[in-house]
């Protein structure tokens, strides 16, 4: 039976954002691997600001989700799943970072947007990639022409989704990658529910 190409090549891309292939989840850092420290522009409820996990960790576990693009099909169901899960969180005693390589203009309009972030998480630049990398994380290029589900153009590289759940201590307490974009989320609450206060590894 022949397929259709049109509808072939918008699976292809929808899989870009939805699941990234498990072959590259397995050259993240693992459970048990210090945390690269960062620092970044960030942007919670359209304000930009800098952001510090080194900072963020004095406050207890923080989870770290690195997601392709703002304004992607899967990347706005993950934020929209971790904004309403986002009080869940804070009872965890966890805060929450997400990473792209997005600009800090596209993520303010994203971390307000009340559909997606809803101005309930943050979520951090990573324009050059440097991030991702400290993460052993997979950066691709968005396909040519591409476009954001606000119609307007993706020009930047795309992480895969592997989402860190780091220890007060700096430890990686897990890495979730290889499932879409509400399981990830739901595996990540599972995580730090199950952290006593001042987990060490």
């Amino acid at each position: 039976m022949m397929r259709n190409p049109s509808l072939a090549h918008a699976s292809r891309a929808l899989a870009l954002c939805l699941v990234l292939p498990l072959s590259l989840a397995h050259a993240a850092l693992k459970p048990g691997d210090p945390a690269p420290e960062f620092e970044a522009q960030a942007a919670l409820a359209g304000n930009a600001y800098a952001y510090s996990l080194k900072t963020a960790l004095k406050a207890g576990p923080v989870v770290v989700y690195f997601y392709p693009s703002a304004f992607t099909r899967g990347c706005n169901i993950q934020a929209h799943t971790v904004a309403e899960q986002a009080d869940a969180f804070t009872a965890a005693g966890a805060s929450i970072i997400g990473v792209s390589l997005d600009s800090i203009s596209r993520l303010k309009a994203f971390s307000a947007d009340p559909d997606y972030c809803a101005s309930k998480i943050s979520v951090a630049s990573d324009a050059d990639g440097r991030i991702a990398g400290a993460y052993a994380l997979a950066v691709r290029e968005a396909p040519a022409g591409r476009k954001d589900s606000r119609g307007e153009a993706i020009d930047h590289g795309l992480a895969e989704r592997t989402t860190f759940v780091v220890t007060a201590d700096g430890r990686i307490a897990a890495a979730i990658g290889g499932v879409d974009p509400a399981e990830n989320v739901a595996q990540a609450l599972r995580t730090v529910q199950n952290l006593k206060p001042g987990a060490h590894l």
